[in-house]
């Protein structure tokens, strides 16, 4: 008997306050945030979370607007598609993690609009050997008063390495050279790993072996890859092909959910054959745990099944395994600031089909994703996104676009 397919996971949700940082940067280069909203199907007033799918949307739509891929905070335009330019000559020319992250930092250093960072492999006093490799991010000269360039710099650059080995690149911790933010929760989900703020640089730090890691991705792969891009932003789905105990216990949350309820944390440790003493040091060792993951998948499940209007909140309730309405409505008011019922009446906006926004991909993708994609394989006069900073010898040789296990706004 065949193996059943892996349920398809939830749409996730992404931090309204993310959604106010792209606004703020239309507002400030004369853009009206009304028609960005409506075309990226997202209510004026904002609940606490929205779809993942829509905010992308709205990064896209900004993205051609300003032909900018640093939507106005770096120091000047990236122009769109200079990504996609540095994704492919990494790709195409880079043995391993180090010689990529050389090759991307060269790039960019070619180019007024940046963002700037190198790669960073400490020395060791003499007999000693020091473990951990950073990349060092100059984000001194954004224009960013809510962090975004600098969150989306920092998570790209990530989750590209990561992209480009084939595994999630896990690190050690990550750095910020600012206090901390309001909104500080939200980058426990980004980065899963400590952050420490008010550092002296802005820095994710990781392994230094994994810079040994061969680059395992060809052309085929980063096509796929640009074609996910805005939906990604700033969505933590960079574990996908992982074995991570935290990948496998959230994917056992997930295939629970279509029939309910959760499973209790004895029922997982089972199930991945551990017991439930293991199961909550491993995930610990992962930044995380069982409650947390379950939280999670509940909040994300629960945001696009009210987007959806596919269940009753009732109906709802009683499928994420909560004993009473009353129960549901608390979690969701702690995890959105909202009721379910408030929530779904913001959110009833109705989602754009495709091809009804005007200005789509030959592929049916909008075409902040299309005309990247379409980037790739055309001779370099003809990409758009390449800068005449790059030697003709370099260009001649490029014609890419973005990836998209990643993210957008600000590239590696």
């Amino acid at each position: 008997m065949p193996p059943a397919t892996p349920p398809a996971l939830p749409a996730l949700s992404v931090s309204s306050h993310h959604v106010r940082a792209v606004l703020l940067a239309a507002r400030r280069h004369g853009v009206d945030p009304a028609p960005l909203l409506a075309r990226s199907g997202l209510p004026a007033e904002l609940p606490a979370r929205v779809p993942a799918r829509r905010f992308g949307r709205l990064v896209g739509t900004l993205w051609r607007r300003l032909d900018d891929e640093l939507i106005g905070f770096g120091e000047a335009p990236s122009r769109f598609g200079t990504f996609a330019t540095m994704a492919e000559l990494v790709v195409h020319g880079s043995r391993d993690l180090r010689e990529a992250l050389h090759r991307a930092q060269r790039f960019y250093g070619l180019l007024p609009a940046g963002p700037r960072f190198q790669l960073v492999e400490p020395a060791a006093p003499v007999g000693e050997f020091t473990d951990e490799a950073w990349i060092e991010f100059d984000v001194s000269g954004y224009d960013d008063p809510l962090r975004f360039g600098a969150e989306t710099t920092v998570v790209v650059a990530q989750r590209f390495a990561g992209w480009l080995i084939g595994r999630r690149l896990g690190l050690r911790r990550v750095e910020f050279g600012y206090p901390e933010p309001r909104h500080a929760h939200e980058y426990a989900l980004l980065f899963r790993a400590p952050c420490v703020f008010g550092a002296p640089r802005t820095a994710a730090v990781f392994d230094r072996a994994d810079l040994d890691a061969p680059v395992c991705r060809d052309a085929a792969a980063l096509h796929a890859l640009l074609r996910r891009i805005t939906t990604d932003v700033l969505v933590c789905r960079d574990d996908r092909g992982t074995r991570t105990v935290t990948t496998r216990v959230r994917h056992l949350i997930f295939a629970a959910l279509p029939a309910g309820p959760v499973p209790p944390p004895e029922e997982i440790a089972y199930r991945l054959a551990i017991s439930p003493q293991t199961l909550r040091r491993r995930l610990a060792a992962e930044g995380t745990s069982y409650q947390r993951l379950r939280d999670q998948v509940r909040r994300d499940h629960a945001i696009a099944a009210l987007t959806r209007g596919s269940l009753s909140i009732e109906g709802l309730s009683q499928r994420l395994g909560f004993s009473e309405p009353s129960a549901f409505h608390r979690a969701f008011r702690r995890w959105t600031g909202s009721t379910p019922r408030a929530y779904q009446r913001q959110g009833d906006v109705r989602e754009p089909e495709v091809g009804e926004c005007g200005n789509e991909g030959a592929a049916g993708e909008p075409e902040a994703v299309g005309g990247l994609t379409a980037a790739v394989g055309r001779p370099a006069a003809a990409s758009a996104g390449v800068s005449s900073g790059v030697p003709a010898t370099v260009s001649a040789g490029l014609s890419c676009a973005v990836p998209a296990g990643g993210s957008a706004s600000a590239a590696v």
